[in-house]
């Protein structure tokens, strides 16, 4: 099932998290954070975005989340997104069914772009961002260095409905979080 994650769900997500941060450069993140700064970062996305995490017989097996893009006001209405999946859980489908239910959600609450970065070449990712409707928004070159050399990350954006003019307020998550087209939404995963 998919469900809002809680800070509760910190352990599951650090556990999830640290072979990417330790192992690969899928993640430009090169220390480790702790439980306890995983549980921090749920706790302050959920104010904005959502956090969701893919539950199945009581353990988390992968979660993904929106952020913001870029600082200024005018980003407003573009979020970036990622989706971890647990290392013995990949092949799946929970990554698509993860990032199909975030998107949604994002939908619901105003949003009208969502932007994928890749660590290049990133073939899997690669994939599922197109097989979801992400088109290639260009390429940041040699932008990370980690795990001993330079890395390209590549951008994918999606059109997640007509802007508006003018656009109205993005909702808050923290705002929706209980609404019932949420909890359908999540319940249909």
């Amino acid at each position: 099932m998919i469900r809002i994650a809680t800070a509760g769900d910190a352990a599951a997500c650090h556990d999830i998290y640290a072979p990417a941060v330790l192992h690969t450069a899928i993640t430009f993140e090169t220390e480790l954070p702790g439980t306890d700064t995983m549980a921090q970062r749920i706790q302050a996305r959920l104010a904005h975005y959502p956090w969701l995490v893919f539950e199945d017989d009581g353990a988390v097996l992968g979660y993904a989340y929106a952020g913001r893009f870029r600082d200024r006001a005018a980003y407003d209405w573009i979020a970036e997104t990622s989706v971890y999946v647990h290392e013995n859980a990949r092949r799946r489908g929970i990554a698509r069914r993860l990032y199909t239910c975030l998107l949604d959600v994002m939908q619901m609450q105003g949003f009208n772009q969502a932007v994928g970065a890749i660590t290049l070449p990133g073939e899997s990712s690669v994939a599922m961002h197109g097989a979801l409707g992400f088109q290639p928004a260009g390429v940041w070159r040699h932008s990370g260095y980690k795990l001993g050399r330079w890395h390209d990350v590549g951008l994918w954006q999606r059109e997640l409905a007509v802007p508006a003019n003018p656009p109205p307020p993005v909702l808050p998550f923290a705002r929706m979080r209980h609404d019932s087209a949420l909890q359908v939404r999540l319940a249909l995963g």
